[in-house]
């Protein structure tokens, strides 16, 4: 994905529930003018379990699948191209750029999520971007739409792309995207269900311009995604104003990781502390700074003790060598 698509995606993503008994299906499709093609990443939660081409029609299964994980009826990949090629191509008044020459390179964006709730129908959202913002936004759920349109639109318009876009939700995506989202959560549960254990580390680092300490706290490889991680200061919790950080990031395993960090003075005598929660986790895991070992004390530590090994079994071979010396087997006396 190129650079203007990127700052796209940032601006249609929304955040993933991560309520218990909440789960999520999303697809992403990116189009550039001119092409009359589209590619799509679908997302279950925050697994990425499929990628579908709209000029090649193929569909790939992606991550921990077999072959029986092709949930989505063709029939229905079919008439969701169909739909949003004949969307991406009637761009609404206000984004045709003037020059036509340019429109070959225009990126449009649409995605579409909808949830299910403790095994219940939830929302669906859709939303466009285009030329890197964000058009409109629609919510369904339970009979009830939110409509925000960004463009200048007269009343009449904004209800005309309504009414398509509610006939679009209704008889299209929302029942074909539960039913999707319904069968992913069979196939992928055991996936779904996994819980792996942060790794958590609290390191202080020296800061040569101010002459003080950086404290950071570390959780990584840990999976689900949502995770509690708050740093002490003599029991209490420090400021979040004081705190840098604290962004989820992705590992390259699926696993997630988190740094919360903390300055502090070179006079700094106060004891410091990370506390971490976790699905993973029976209990809080606490880690003091007078826990952690610097890495290079444990290499010294390390390299010490197999210098010890190696002058032992030195040792060892020399005294066997000396009493066999003087202590020569009876066959080999005359």
């Amino acid at each position: 994905m190129n650079a203007p698509c990127a700052a796209v995606v940032c601006l249609l993503l929304v955040p993933v529930s991560v309520l218990a008994g909440s789960h999520t299906l999303m697809g992403l499709a990116t189009y550039i003018t001119g092409e009359r093609a589209f590619n799509a990443t679908i997302m279950l939660d925050d697994i990425t379990v499929a990628y579908y081409n709209s000029e090649t029609k193929i569909y790939v299964a992606r991550g921990n699948y077999t072959n029986e994980d092709d949930v989505v009826d063709p029939n229905y990949l079919k008439a969701v191209s169909e739909n949003l090629l004949n969307h991406f191509e009637e761009r609404p008044k206000g984004l045709r750029p003037d020059n036509i020459e340019n429109q070959s390179h225009e990126v449009h964006q649409v995605m579409g999520l909808c949830e299910q709730n403790d095994n219940k129908r939830g929302q669906i959202i859709s939303k466009n971007a285009y030329r890197g913002s964000t058009f409109n936004e629609l919510r369904y759920f339970d009979g009830e739409y939110t409509y925000q349109g960004f463009l200048n639109y007269t009343r009449p318009e904004i209800q005309l792309n309504l009414e398509r876009s509610k006939e679009r939700l209704v008889q299209l995506y929302y029942p074909a995207c539960i039913e999707i989202l319904k069968n992913y959560l069979k196939k992928r549960e055991t996936q779904l269900n996994r819980k792996v254990t942060p790794r958590v580390r609290l390191i202080r680092k020296a800061i040569s311009d101010s002459g003080g300490s950086r404290v950071s706290c570390l959780a990584t490889g840990f999976y689900p995604r949502h995770i509690n991680l708050t740093l002490f200061r003599d029991q209490q919790p420090v400021a979040d104003h004081e705190i840098t950080g604290g962004d989820l990031l992705p590992n390259d395993d699926g696993t997630y990781q988190m740094r919360k960090s903390l300055e502090i003075s070179a006079a700094d005598k106060h004891k410091y502390t990370c506390s971490v929660t976790h699905l993973s986790l029976d209990n809080k895991l606490d880690v003091s700074l007078e826990d952690e070992l610097p890495r290079y004390h444990i290499a010294v530590v390390i390299f010490v003790l197999l210098w010890v090994c190696v002058i032992f079994l030195v040792a060892v071979a020399i005294c066997r060598k000396r009493q066999t010396e003087r202590h020569p087997d009876d066959d080999d006396v005359l």
